[in-house]
């Protein structure tokens, strides 16, 4: 991962589909300090854990055929609620000038989640997508892989 440029007062947002932190970069782009200025997290067990029965089945009314009704992720649905949760929090802060830039760090699949619901406020001063699992690393180890 190359280096990458944060300057003082940029926002970095580390998440994944159940926890979020976001930081504020004290220092500099030469020797950044991340500050946790806001941390959110949910509790969500897995969609067999939530369920509570199986599948239900529905049949057609011209013939006798049943066929089965896919099952909820209600996992899934959870994580993506919380993005758009988060989404909706960056859109705040961007709106109110609360951040001059922003560097969003999540894995691969959180990133597909979010970027539809992120706006036109948060993706003109978003800096970087960074597709990296970061968010229960401590912030001295995320530090350090961003400086490398």
């Amino acid at each position: 991962m190359s280096k990458v440029k944060i300057a003082t007062g940029d926002w970095i947002i580390v998440c994944d589909g159940r926890k979020a932190l976001i930081c504020r970069n004290a220092g500099d782009e030469t020797f950044p300090d991340l500050k946790v200025i806001e941390e959110r997290e949910i509790e969500n067990p897995s969609t067999a854990e939530q369920g509570s029965e199986r599948p239900g089945r529905v049949q057609k009314s011209a013939t006798s055929a049943r066929s089965a009704v896919g099952q909820t992720d209600w996992h899934d649905d959870a994580e993506r609620a919380f993005l758009r949760q988060l989404a909706e929090r960056l859109h705040e802060a961007a709106s109110a000038g609360e951040a001059g830039g922003m560097i969003l760090i999540a894995p691969p699949r959180a990133l597909g989640m979010i970027r539809p619901a992120l706006s036109t406020a948060v993706t003109a001063i978003l800096r970087a997508e960074i597709d990296k699992d970061f968010v229960r690393l401590p912030i001295a180890d995320i530090e350090k892989r961003l400086w490398q």
